[in-house]
């Protein structure tokens, strides 16, 4: 992408963003507005190894968090290091505002299938992956009995529609709950979908567009359809207002990542089920990954860079899965004898990760979240046909890939 450094620093430079880093510290950036328990212990560790150095870690909310850690780099004065999500390392990588990563072979063959290919591009990782989700239908099987039905997983795209169609017709409660706000878990919700039609957005190899296939827009169109039995106005919902909306009884079903079920009122009788599977695929997941990215040129790269390397294996990265309630990222069950999620609630989110799909790696990864949002958008609100918005969508793609 052309001139971003300049791009992103007239972006910001007003914003109050530029600050000094101390030599004598490693400064991160945490995304998410809170430090990690599991994080935190590591960041002692550190200091306890390396006597009189500080690691300044800088708990940033998600809205402001990238840019912040972008506009720093663009200015010159770079952070140490940033959690943040992997959708912005190629644009940070080809930009030259961060480092490239070692990840050791006998590393790679720890981590979850499908979890690196959210960090490459070019033959090298530009990050590492620190924490992945894997995602699984809600339902709220009170709502699902009240409107006459068993509550049973749906295998198949029009068991879910029959289902959530009849919580719609038989009971107060919509449906299902579908995220369209411009935010870009709606582009995740939908990649859900994509991916278990048999849908995919681009050839990683190649750098071809294959969005604009019967497969995608058979999925948009019954994003489409499934708006007739949605909430009132999806476009003005993100995905963790449709879990207030699940606990308040106001929607039969939704798609959440692990974490779900611990966010759900305990009075609820729910089944946690495999996202259904589309007329032209099987079940799948969207594969999704933040990372700790190491920026070019900080006072101290070579610190950074262990650090991160700290952060991201072995204990330390088993207790942030563990205590943070995530998909595991690495295969623990090869690096001990226990492991969280042996039990069937958690396998319903790791038994799909071989059949998942990456999040897509753009330059342009804002061009990725508008193309997909825009087309899911119009066909919520019947702005064009399923056919026209995604062939709208894939020429936005086209542009940020």
């Amino acid at each position: 992408m052309k001139n971003i450094k300049k791009a992103i620093l007239l972006a910001f430079i007003g914003a109050g963003l530029i600050a000094p880093v101390q030599a004598e510290e490693v400064h991160a950036i945490i995304c998410g507005g809170e430090i990690r328990p599991a994080d935190q212990v590591v960041f002692d560790a550190f200091e306890a190894k390396y006597s009189g150095v500080k690691v300044n870690a800088e708990a940033v909310p998600w809205g402001t968090c990238q840019d912040k850690s972008m506009t720093l780099a663009a200015a010159g004065d770079p952070v140490g290091l940033a959690y943040i999500g992997s959708r912005t390392l190629k644009q940070l990588g080809r930009s030259g505002l961060i480092v490239p990563v070692d990840i050791s072979d006998e590393m790679q063959a720890l981590y979850q299938p499908g979890v690196l290919a959210t960090v490459s591009d070019g033959g090298q990782f530009w990050g590492y992956p620190h924490a992945f989700s894997t995602k699984a239908l809600f339902i709220n099987c009170g709502l699902v009995e009240a409107a006459g039905e068993a509550c049973v997983a749906p295998r198949t795209w029009e068991g879910l529609y029959n289902m959530a169609k009849a919580v719609n017709d038989n009971t107060s409660a919509a449906g299902i709950g579908l995220a369209a706000r411009d935010f870009d878990n709606t582009m995740h919700q939908f990649l859900n979908y994509l991916y278990s039609n048999g849908g995919t957005v681009s050839n990683a190899d190649t750098g071809e567009i294959t969005f604009n296939s019967p497969e995608t827009v058979e999925t948009l169109a019954f994003i489409g359809k499934l708006a007739g039995v949605a909430q009132e106005g999806p476009s003005g919902y993100e995905r963790s207002q449709l879990t207030q909306l699940y606990n308040d009884g106001q929607i039969g079903m939704y798609i959440n990542g692990p974490w779900g079920a611990g966010q759900h009122n305990d009075n609820i009788a729910e089944i946690v089920v495999p996202v259904p599977a589309g007329p032209s695929g099987s079940s799948g997941t969207l594969l999704i990954t933040d990372s700790m990215a190491v920026f070019k040129g900080s006072a101290n790269e070579d610190l950074a860079m262990e650090l991160a390397q700290m952060m991201t294996s072995g204990e330390a990265q088993y207790d942030l899965d563990m205590s943070w309630g995530l998909t595991p990222i690495l295969q623990y069950e090869k690096m001990r004898d226990d492991v969280y999620y042996s039990t069937d609630y958690w396998q319903t989110f790791v038994e799909p990760i071989g059949r998942g799909g990456p999040e897509p790696m753009f330059e342009d990864f804002k061009a990725l979240q508008a193309g997909i949002n825009g087309a899911i958008q119009g066909i919520i609100l019947g702005d064009g046909s399923a056919a026209d918005l995604v062939a709208e969508a894939a020429e936005t793609l086209a542009e940020g890939l």
